[in-house]
């Protein structure tokens, strides 16, 4: 039997194929009995309503038998709501060379809180971009352009 925790953590996101539903910060928590060897892992989505979410769920499943976990339950909560402040520095980077623009994390300091004025290009990471659409190739992310390299690129909506 394979952990089912790096079982799970390595399911990829099947919106965003470059990072896994780790790195994204869906995957809440899987916990094993000791007793049973039951597993239950615990997910949250990007916004309530998320189409990938059954998807999401069937792949955890998948590799959890394949880990040698078959009797596995996945629950879905829904609070404290996802934030895009759970993407790992791995997974922005990801993103990042994937041509995604990643949100800046939140101050954790409790301090000044920066102000997004432009999306860097994630491409030649130039600040000259606009926004093309509020809707993107998948609900979570909208469509820029960059004015100094001229690419298009999505942008994960900071939640």
């Amino acid at each position: 039997m394979t952990d089912p925790r790096a079982a799970v953590a390595a399911v990829v996101d099947p919106e965003i194929r470059v990072v896994t539903i780790d790195e994204l910060g869906i995957l809440r928590s899987v916990d094993e009995d000791p007793g049973t060897g039951r597993v239950v892992v615990t997910i949250t989505p990007t916004y309530t309503g998320c189409p990938a979410m059954d998807v999401i769920r069937a792949d955890i499943r998948r590799a959890l038998t394949a880990a040698g976990h078959p009797d596995a339950e996945v629950r879905t909560v829904y609070a404290p709501a996802w934030s895009t402040d759970w993407i790992s520095e791995g997974g922005r980077a990801k993103l990042s060379a994937a041509g995604i623009a990643p949100p800046a994390p939140a101050a954790r300091d409790g301090g000044v809180v920066a102000l997004t004025l432009s999306v860097r290009c994630p491409r030649c990471g130039s600040p000259e971009t606009e926004q093309v659409s509020r809707f993107g190739s998948t609900a979570c992310k909208a469509l820029w352009r960059c004015r100094s390299c001229s690419e298009p690129f999505d942008h994960l909506k900071a939640l």
